[in-house]
């Protein structure tokens, strides 16, 4: 063990050893505080991130560790435990973290509640996206047929694309409250720890929408609102729950009404989302998209051509 060429085992050995460094940093310093790497501080450490990878690229002749992070054999037992870790963090509920959007870096629930918070899934998540990175320059410096070639590297790069936004993202994302009542503009908001934030577009309740079973149990809700913002949109439309309405940014959801008022209620509960990460997210799952349709286009031409050459034989 640990002698050059390294193997899989070594490979998850160096993954277990970043889970355990993981717990030992969730023990000692508490789960990781997002709020800190609020842009612009994010941006910064990407390109740090991407700098980091190109110097490591640029060494692995020197260094067999820089080498080794380009091989499969380090690739795969890495992804056995981003996969593992993904699936524990689907099947698990994840509470919101008490210091999101304010104060205080404290996290609801276990660990395994909170992930994106979690030490040990972001340093395997950043060891991955470290892997995917050195295989994409290591791929590009070695370009053979651009029919094999272009469908590895959408699928590559996409993969990093979205594996870095989403983590580095989750810091300016906002997830935030507001509840407006029928009749009355509301421009104001609440955070997880119910502190105030004025935002940059004011709700207001023209009327709320509940229709029912026969038994009187809700079967739809929603709510007609008019939004007005401060570039001059003034949009009257209808928002309910699973179809959000999307204004500068900011996606508002149906989240909740008065229950005791139940059709009759007067006040609706919305919840806004802002992601500014999320389109590049979106754009690293279309470059694989784009890869797998690249792989199966290409991939037939080329078995065509194989048996063709067969067959001439």
């Amino acid at each position: 063990m640990w002698t050059k060429p390294y193997g899989m085992k070594e490979g998850f050995l160096i993954g277990g050893g970043l889970i355990i460094i993981g717990l030992i940093l969730e023990m000692m310093t508490g789960p990781i505080d997002w709020d800190v790497f609020r842009w612009p501080v994010n941006g910064i450490v990407l390109i740090g991130f991407l700098t980091i990878i190109a110097v490591a690229f640029l060494l692995r002749k020197k260094v067999y560790a820089f080498r080794f992070i380009s091989t499969y054999q380090a690739a795969i037992p890495a992804l056995v435990y981003v996969i593992v870790l993904t699936v524990i963090m689907g099947l698990t509920r994840q509470e919101p973290r008490v210091g999101e959007f304010g104060s205080g870096t404290e996290a609801n629930g276990t660990w395994l509640n909170n992930m994106l918070t979690f030490w040990s899934f972001v340093l395997i998540y950043v060891y991955m996206s470290m892997i995917l990175g050195s295989v994409v320059l290591r791929r590009l410096s070695h370009l053979s047929s651009w029919l094999r070639d272009i469908p590895f590297l959408l699928n590559h790069l996409g993969l990093f694309l979205a594996m870095t936004t989403a983590t580095l993202g989750n810091a300016d994302m906002q997830r935030l409250k507001m509840i407006v009542v029928k009749g009355e503009p509301e421009w104001r908001a609440l955070t997880i720890q119910q502190q105030i934030v004025e935002m940059p577009l004011t709700i207001e309740l023209k009327d709320f929408i509940m229709e029912t079973y026969d038994d009187g149990s809700p079967r739809r809700f929603a709510s007609d609102i008019q939004i007005q913002t401060k570039s001059g949109k003034n949009i009257q439309t209808t928002v309910e729950v699973n179809k959000p309405v999307e204004v500068d940014g900011w996606k508002i959801y149906q989240y909740g009404y008065d229950t005791q008022m139940g059709a009759m209620s007067q006040t609706s509960i919305l919840e806004l989302v802002s992601d500014p990460w999320l389109p590049l997210v979106y754009t690293g799952i279309y470059m694989m998209l784009a890869g797998a349709i690249c792989l199966f286009i290409f991939g037939g031409k080329k078995k065509n051509v194989n048996c063709k050459s067969s067959n001439s034989k």
